[in-house]
């Protein structure tokens, strides 16, 4: 299984035959190295509405007639727009072809840009994802919350990808208590970096992770990991 980062929040993952894409937020990333239409994926992941995480689902689901799965009040407004979706609740899970999506807490907001101004689209949220046996959990955007632990102990996490921006997520510190309490046996940092707000130090980071024994990698826009 192979897990490509594209920055903010946005990664692929290929489990043979099958490609997700969480959070695509490309055309607006100044340091994105993909376009949307380089995007080939059966499914469209997505963790709230914010337009940082949101802003080219539409287009990636639409040339690709992708199914996105996002929490239910986003998944309606997708497919008011004629595509494709599957919509979730917070505690829910699913089998899906490619594997097992359940749907986490994440505490944040969630809305989408329009015409008429910001439309709710329900909470926002976070997901452990099992393909091949392996377990990823994406957080979304949030800050830290004591259920982490719960998480942790109640799933054997492979791969965690935590925010590390600050400002309007957790920062680097509260990241380093959700790695500890998660205890996922790799971690990737996310969601910084992207504009002057979210201004972090990725490789720090990691650093205190190993520093405190936690396995930890960061990866460059582009830069694929293999699971």
């Amino acid at each position: 299984m192979k897990l490509t980062y594209h920055g903010q929040s946005c990664f692929v993952i290929e489990s043979g035959e099958h490609r997700l894409v969480i959070d695509p937020f490309l055309s607006g990333n100044p340091n994105a190295v993909a376009k949307p239409e380089d995007i080939k994926v059966q499914w469209v992941v997505l963790t709230h509405g914010h337009a940082d995480h949101v802003l080219d689902a539409e287009t990636i689901a639409r040339n690709n007639n992708a199914t996105i799965i996002a929490a239910n009040e986003l998944a309606v407004y997708y497919a008011s727009k004629g595509l494709n979706v599957h919509p979730m609740g917070i505690g829910g899970k699913r089998d899906f072809p490619f594997g097992r999506v359940k749907v986490t807490l994440a505490f944040h907001g969630s809305g989408v840009e329009t015409e008429n101004g910001l439309v709710y689209v329900g909470p926002p949220v976070g997901f452990l994802l099992t393909l091949e046996g392996k377990t990823i959990y994406h957080a979304g955007d949030t800050g830290l919350f004591g259920d982490m632990k719960i998480l942790g102990e109640l799933n054997t996490i492979d791969l965690a990808l935590l925010p590390i921006g600050d400002n309007f997520t957790m920062g680097p510190d509260d990241a380093l208590i959700a790695a500890e309490w998660l205890k996922a046996k790799k971690v990737i940092p996310m969601h910084y970096n992207t504009f002057p707000l979210i201004a972090q130090d990725g490789a720090k980071f990691v650093a205190d992770c190993k520093a405190r024994g936690i396995d930890a990698l960061e990866l460059k826009i582009g830069e694929t990991f293999e699971l």
